[in-house]
């Protein structure tokens, strides 16, 4: 069950990240609201998963979850640049948290 909230928290903060954008510095109600719901449930998933997880894998997929994602994200809806050195760097990440989610 850690491991599921983990991951939800993740998503949460691929959520919080992109309404953060779409705030436009929190003048935006409507997903400023989003954002602060969304990091809110990221945040208690990701103390509950830590209940039971090391402190470093924990966080490390976490961040590494929204990393990835908002990346995706960025450049799926948001028209940022999909460059060879911005996908090596992203599938580096990917390749670490996978060592990572192993070696726990």
């Amino acid at each position: 069950m850690p491991w599921i909230a983990l991951t939800i928290a993740g998503l949460l903060e691929i959520v919080w990240a992109y309404f953060m954008k779409q705030s436009a510095g929190f003048t935006r109600p409507g997903p400023a609201i989003i954002t602060v719901v969304a990091m809110i449930a990221s945040f208690s998933l990701l103390g509950y998963a830590m209940r039971s997880l090391p402190l470093g894998s924990a966080y490390m997929i976490w961040t590494g979850i929204g990393a990835l994602g908002s990346f995706v994200l960025g450049i799926a809806l948001l028209g940022e640049a999909a460059t060879p050195g911005r996908l090596i760097g992203a599938a580096l990440l990917l390749a670490g948290l996978l060592i990572l989610k192993m070696a726990s």
